[in-house]
């Protein structure tokens, strides 16, 4: 029996989506913006990279076709000799442009509902909730309140935060409470008590996730986040092809995030690591040892984390490159009959203003020892779960359809 393994590369758009004018997001395009940025120079840094972007691998997979398709432009990369993935480029039906909506949509839970969200004020969390928070939690006050980018409010706040021991409290355009600590001076368990505590306060007004932000460091100036990050999210509102997985005796092996994403339902095995070449080595150490019929899912945060929401084009630019470098590796690795698709779950365009989400089409390229060239056209991000779903012999849910 074959394996199914999805590579989530976090926040890679390729298009805007039909609906963009509803986010604001009307000509957002990250894989796009980013090559042309490459081609015109803007995407060199000294001693990163520089010149074109050059990605052949996930060429030959698809990618530009797959871009090409969902936009009408031809991006400025590559061409490959030969495409051998079948590909096409996925429509979101969900109604936000957030990482558990498209987590979930993937695996064939589409989000129908509308989340709760702060606004974009100062104060922006009701003063209820926070006074609630800091008498549970034990808490001196909080600083932040507001929204903002999670290095500059750390940045920014941080040593204060250290002197008074009040936990920096922030939120963005998600459905998002995030809490940032220093993990020597407020304490690693203490900060995942505090987000505990946020996150039943938080489920009266319908927000998709709390954040623990651990950092260290001993100022400003060398303040940086761990990798002891921890996503409380409220579980999907109906079982997941993960869930359908663990129910019939697979292994569902969960690299990165995807476990928090899933408040760790349908997983049977939680693998952290910190930065994408970890989380791709650990991706090649679960394909080394899952069983036939398993389930691998992988989420690759720093395209969404450390240069999407950051607008860093040279560093994103770099991080593709070097994922794709590596794909070689992860094909040398699968047996007969295994599927990968590689895909994303929202965009997020460096080039675009403000540091939100972008809401785009993503890629999806399936590749694998018994996978034909083909072009797929316009899906749904749920054919991916039921493509899985398909492949594994189980069932495929409510939503999307096999597209293999």
């Amino acid at each position: 029996m074959p394996r199914a393994v999805l590579l989530v590369l976090d926040s890679f758009g390729i298009g805007a989506a039909e609906d963009a004018a509803r986010f604001g997001d009307v000509g957002s395009d990250t894989f796009g913006h980013i090559a042309e940025a490459c081609a015109n120079g803007g995407g060199d840094r000294a001693g990163l990279r520089a010149g074109p972007l050059v990605l052949p691998n996930l060429a030959r997979f698809g990618l530009l076709a797959a871009h090409r398709a969902s936009t009408g432009r031809t991006a400025p990369v590559a061409a490959p000799a030969t495409v051998t993935g079948a590909h096409g480029y996925a429509v979101e039906t969900s109604r936000g442009k957030d990482t558990p909506s498209g987590h979930w949509e993937l695996m064939g839970v589409p989000v129908d509902f509308d989340w709760g969200y702060f606004p974009d004020t100062h104060p922006c969390f009701p003063p209820d909730l926070i006074a609630a928070l800091i008498r549970e939690a034990g808490l001196p006050g909080i600083l932040g309140d507001e929204h903002a980018s999670g290095t500059e409010i750390i940045a920014r706040l941080g040593e204060e935060h250290v002197r008074t021991g009040r936990p920096i409290c922030y939120t963005s355009a998600d459905s998002v409470f995030q809490i940032a600590a220093h993990e020597q001076s407020f304490g690693l368990d203490r900060l995942y008590r505090t987000c505990e505590i946020a996150r039943r306060l938080v489920d009266p007004l319908g927000i998709g996730r709390i954040i623990a932000r651990p950092f260290v460091g001993s100022s400003a100036a060398d303040f940086r986040r761990t990798a002891n990050r921890h996503d409380y999210a409220v579980p999907p509102p109906a079982p997941t092809l993960l869930d359908r997985a663990k129910e019939a005796g697979r292994e569902v092996v969960a690299i990165g995030k995807i476990s928090d994403i899933f408040a760790a339902r349908g997983v049977t095995k939680k693998v952290k690591a910190a930065g994408n070449m970890a989380l791709f080595d650990a991706t090649l150490a679960a394909l080394d040892a899952t069983a036939d019929g398993g389930l691998i899912l992988a989420n690759f945060v720093d395209f969404d984390m450390e240069w999407g929401h950051r607008r860093d084009v040279p560093g994103y630019a770099a991080g593709l490159e070097a994922f794709d470098r590596r794909l070689p590796e992860l094909e040398a690795r699968l047996r007969p009959g295994d599927l990968v698709i590689a895909s994303a779950d929202h965009g997020c365009d460096p080039t675009w203003r403000g540091t939100d989400h972008t809401r785009e089409h993503v890629p999806v390229l399936a590749f694998g020892p018994a996978v034909a060239p083909r072009d797929l056209g316009r899906l749904s991000f749920a054919d991916v779960g039921a493509t899985f779903a398909a492949r594994l012999g189980l069932d495929a849910g409510r939503h999307g359809a096999n597209v293999l």
